[in-house]
């Protein structure tokens, strides 16, 4: 099939990174930071906490054993719902909200791609529509992993060499998506917290159409 979307969604922004880049602790910072702009704003991930979502947690916690090409079957039909199901993205983009979601199809071109194969990966995600503004949250897997091993549990794709591999894809796919017209925009994500609010207010600005200030974060 071919996508009926022939150019990035306006007003819809995605988060991407590996593991342990912080793009849940941005995601909630610049909830708060929207908000207090007064911008009409929904916040949201992937996986949902829908029933597909809730299934794919539980799958990558090491809990359910499951086949690559069945998680990658998950993630796609998880994201239609997201997507197109009642309340979802392109529902609240109808109502003029601006929606933000920590992780969309780049997640699944990079990790089931590696898990499975990239031809069912790029299968399953061909008819979903891109984002305008793609947020990479870049970090070295060395340093990614020296964040995640002070969590107490690991999902089953949170080992170094797997983290390279997903570092080194995102990489290739991030230009593809260049090409394809999504604005994407590079975050250091080695830096603190802080620092790290301000690249991504400012990257936001021109979506948003007004000036972000930023917002303090609770020190854990």
């Amino acid at each position: 099939m071919t996508n009926p979307f022939t150019a990035p969604l306006r007003r819809f922004v995605v988060l991407e990174g590996g593991d342990g880049t912080g793009t849940t602790t941005q995601l909630s910072l610049l909830g708060r930071a929207l908000a207090a702009a007064g911008v009409s704003t929904w916040i949201t991930c992937e996986p949902t906490d829908g029933p597909e979502g809730l299934l794919i947690r539980r799958i990558l916690s090491g809990e359910l054993a499951r086949d690559p090409g069945t998680l990658a079957r998950l993630f796609a039909a998880d994201r239609n719902e997201h997507l197109r199901g009642s309340g979802g993205i392109l529902e609240r983009l109808g109502r003029g909200d601006l929606v933000v979601c920590d992780r969309y199809v780049l997640s699944s071109l990079v990790y089931q791609g590696l898990a499975c194969g990239p031809e069912l990966a790029a299968l399953l995600n061909a008819d979903f529509p891109r984002p305008e503004l793609l947020l990479y949250f870049d970090l070295k897997a060395e340093i990614s992993m020296a964040r995640l091993n002070a969590r107490d549990n690991l999902d089953i794709f949170e080992d170094l060499p797997f983290q390279q591999k997903v570092r080194s894809a995102y990489e290739a796919a991030l230009a593809s998506y260049s090409e394809k017209g999504v604005r994407v925009s590079r975050i250091d994500a080695s830096r603190g917290v802080d620092h790290v609010h301000r690249q991504v207010l400012a990257a936001l600005e021109s979506v948003a159409g007004r000036v972000l200030e930023p917002v303090g974060h609770d020190e854990e």
